[in-house]
């Protein structure tokens, strides 16, 4: 009978009573673990830059771009997995349910494992091809073989989580990534601090608290009562949950990368301009992660509010979550964003003592915090389209709109000598934002126009 309460406790009804209090209840537990996510990510940086060096701040912080290009096209299947969850729940189709969590609980132990071995063979091929600087290649190359070591761990938690999150929990997951980053944050300090073990033993720290972390997720959905409960005896591959997680998820997972692949031709020049502004760069990118994680999660959240209502069939509510979400993450990314510009030097601060790298850290905040609502606006759009099952349009759209224009603007415009500045690099961010953001708008209203998608 405890389980059953805990479970009805934790579960949400996305379908129901006001949306701005349930978008806030869903999204400020969401916001959080983003938070701590980041705010250990970042203790990791801190740690790195203060006890070991530039060199290794740069080659920790040069890492994220392959890992998020290498990790999104799986981790995109976990949004399928999110919408199907959120569908079949507001739907109370329970066996569909259950094959649901089963699948994709299965598809993220293999993909976790297949993320592993091609991240240890290719990290150094990978690192050489983003024309990683001679100083921090090697210590690029232990960082990201160790840290591939957790992916198994990586896609458990976030297909755990996004399961979660479907039927409206984002507490449970708080809890457990919140100890697992103290976990980390500790481990980060022994290892570092009084091993002197550099960026492996930040890696390391970081495999250990994530595989802490997916273990928690797992006894989570093991001791549930209702259908997300997980049992070993139907685990295993259910071929229609698949198409249908592959036809939501994998566009996802394929825009993901395409953004994580015109990042890492951004990183790459970049480094062209040498360790200081790569490590000004990378310590930069973390401060305004937490501004993105902010605003990101009102863009999970919106999948999983359409996704619900479609199920229960309140199609009348949609718009209206829509523009309540788009008030609130527009809000968020103009008062985060320009809150953090304003505090830049002191944040960066924290990171390096080095005035060069935080000069360079500026720049980048300047550009991209003032205008960091765009983003977030963007991904709420893309959220929309996902929830109301179209996948593919917000996925052609990123192509063409974000990744293309970014190539153009790095291959032309940064080429020519008097553009050939690291300000005209964060430029791209800035305009692809609101050229694509445009595009996802039309593309919206003509979808709504048409028939919703069945189950």
């Amino acid at each position: 009978m405890l389980e059953k309460k805990e479970s009805k406790d934790y579960t949400m009804n996305l379908c129901e009573g006001s949306i701005l209090k349930k978008l806030l209840l869903f999204s400020i537990p969401l916001m959080a673990s983003s938070m701590l996510q980041l705010l250990f990510n970042a203790a990791d940086v801190v740690v790195v830059g203060q006890f070991a060096g530039k060199n290794s701040l740069a080659a920790v912080g040069s890492n994220g771009s392959i890992i998020n290009l290498l990790t999104n096209v799986f981790m995109g299947l976990s949004i399928g997995a999110n919408v199907l969850v959120a569908r079949y729940f507001a739907a109370r189709k329970e066996e569909k349910l259950r094959r649901t969590v089963h699948t994709a609980i299965t598809i993220s132990i293999v993909c976790g494992i297949v993320m592993a071995i091609i991240g240890i063979v290719m990290a150094r091929q990978l690192l050489t091809w983003m024309q990683s600087p001679k100083g921090v290649i090697d210590l690029a190359t232990i960082y990201l073989r160790i840290y591939f070591l957790g992916m198994p761990a990586v896609m458990l938690y976030n297909f755990g989580a996004a399961i979660l999150r479907g039927v409206g929990d984002t507490k449970r997951p708080l809890y457990y990534l919140g100890f697992s980053g103290v976990v980390n944050v500790v481990l980060n300090l022994i290892f570092v601090i009084i091993l002197k073990m550099d960026v492996a033993g930040v890696a390391l720290a970081t495999v250990i608290s994530q595989y802490i972390s997916a273990a928690l997720v797992l006894k989570c959905l093991a001791k549930e009562e209702s259908a997300i409960r997980v049992e070993k005896q139907y685990l295993g591959i259910d071929k229609n949950i698949l198409i249908r997680t592959l036809k939501i998820g994998l566009p996802a997972g394929v825009q993901g990368s395409l953004f994580s692949f015109s990042n890492v031709i951004i990183q790459s020049s970049i480094n062209s301009f040498g360790a200081t502004v790569v490590a000004g760069n990378s310590a930069a990118s973390n401060i305004e992660g937490f501004v993105y994680m902010a605003m990101n999660a009102f863009s999970q959240a919106i999948v999983a509010f359409v996704s619900q209502n479609i199920g229960a069939k309140k199609y009348e509510r949609i718009n209206r979550i829509v523009g309540t979400t788009l008030i609130s993450v527009s809000t968020v990314g103009l008062v985060f964003g320009n809150l953090v510009y304003l505090l830049a030097k002191p944040l960066l601060r924290l990171y390096s003592g080095n005035e060069a790298v935080i000069d360079a850290g500026v720049k980048r905040l300047a550009v991209i915090c003032t205008t960091y609502a765009l983003c977030g606006m963007m991904d709420c759009m893309v959220g929309a389209l996902r929830g109301l099952g179209y996948s593919v349009m917000p996925m052609i759209v990123s192509l063409l709109g974000a990744c293309a224009f970014r190539m153009v603007w790095i291959f032309v415009f940064f080429q020519m000598e008097q553009f050939h500045i690291i300000d005209t690099v964060y430029l791209a961010y800035p305009i692809s934002w609101i050229v694509t953001f445009s595009v996802h708008v039309i593309c919206y209203f003509v979808v709504r126009r048409k028939s919703v998608l069945q189950l």
